[in-house]
């Protein structure tokens, strides 16, 4: 039997399925407030079916979501397309965690998802940075605490309100230019945005160190991650799959807990 994980962002909704721990397939579509529980059903069900997942073999699903009404969306969905009544991650839900933010209910559910995933794979003080459609880096304390974090703009919001707001510059994809200094505009911008953000985390993680004065690794997971992972300094890691490992940790802790009550 197999677990359904729905990580549902404001640019992407990435799933997976698991069977045991083996992550058997994944996907990344574009989040679209619009689509019904139906037009994402089907498409959820061609998806799995297209990677020889038995659909009738999802037993369980847990999602995590930063987009409310989309959120209720996917419960339907489970509802009317698995026969499950899905896990949200939510105040009240068992993370193994605890969060030292002072009102936890402000933390995303993606941000604690990756806090647990972290910590139940590496067992160490680290820093999460996840390249989504903000930038967030996330401290986990020795002791698997969630100690709050940074938000940034995310890398492809900071290119496309450049190019919105210039009369003359072009949009540009996000890529390592051909060197730091651009000898045209797309290099230029291409250059200003990857050496910047670059700089932004290598920078940020810097003064995080410096006031936590923990040994810490730093791992990296989101789209972009592994464009910009090569080039910084700070980055030890990156773990794409992080925050659907991290849903699959809560769901066994509250499967463990629904047992045992």
């Amino acid at each position: 039997m197999s677990l359904l994980v729905l990580d549902i962002g404001n640019t992407n909704i990435v799933m997976g399925v698991y069977t045991g721990e083996e992550l058997t397939g994944h996907w990344r579509i574009v989040t679209d407030r619009e689509k019904t529980e139906d037009e994402y059903g089907v498409l959820i069900s061609q998806l799995l079916e297209r990677s020889r997942i038995d659909v009738a073999g999802i037993d369980s699903i847990v999602i995590s979501s930063v987009v409310p009404p989309l959120t209720i969306t996917f419960e339907e969905l489970a509802k009317k397309y698995f026969g499950k009544d899905p896990l949200v991650v939510e105040p009240g839900v068992k993370t193994g965690i605890r969060i030292r933010y002072d009102n936890p209910k402000e933390v995303g559910a993606d941000r604690i998802a990756n806090a647990v995933g972290a910590f139940g794979k590496y067992g160490s003080a680290c820093i999460v940075v996840d390249f989504g459609t903000a930038t967030t880096f996330d401290l986990v304390s020795s002791e698997g605490d969630y100690m709050g974090g940074v938000i940034a703009p995310g890398i492809n919001i900071s290119a496309e309100a450049l190019f919105k707001q210039t009369s003359k510059l072009p949009r540009v994809d996000i890529s390592r230019p051909l060197s730091i200094v651009g000898k045209n505009t797309v290099e230029s911008i291409k250059s200003g945005i990857f050496y910047g953000y670059v700089s932004l985390i290598d920078g940020i993680v810097e003064r995080i160190r410096r006031e936590y004065r923990e040994d810490l690794i730093v791992i990296a997971t989101g789209g972009i991650a592994k464009t910009i992972a090569p080039e910084s300094e700070a980055i030890d890691l990156v773990d794409e799959n992080l925050t659907l490992d991290g849903l699959r940790i809560i769901y066994l802790k509250n499967k463990k807990n629904a047992e045992e009550a």
